[in-house]
């Protein structure tokens, strides 16, 4: 089950129980309902070790999880990922800046 989902229209990130708590998801494990998308990763990544990376391609955001200060991490980096903040992970976070 994965924690992290990305709303492909705007970039915003939320984790499983905040969309709950949003009414967005229902409280099982089934999927929340589109905009929002699974991000890859294991069910208990935490923003500790991993860092939530966004970018806008052909029209939609995608995301994906990677493991803090690793090489991957530098690499999406250099490639135009955006590292999204903890503090703006939820629901109510900023729309994702279109460069």
């Amino acid at each position: 089950m994965s924690a992290f989902f990305v709303n492909y229209e705007d970039g915003r990130v939320a984790t499983r129980v905040q969309l709950i708590e949003a009414d967005l998801a229902p409280p099982t494990a089934a999927p929340p309902p589109r905009p929002w998308h699974p991000i890859r990763g294991t069910g208990d990544a935490t923003t500790l070790w991993y860092a939530v990376m966004v970018k806008r391609e052909r029209g939609v955001f995608i995301a994906t999880l990677s493991f803090r200060h690793g090489d991957g991490h530098a690499l999406l980096l250099r490639r135009g990922w955006r590292e999204v903040p903890v503090a703006e992970i939820g629901v109510d976070g900023p729309v994702a800046q279109v460069e």
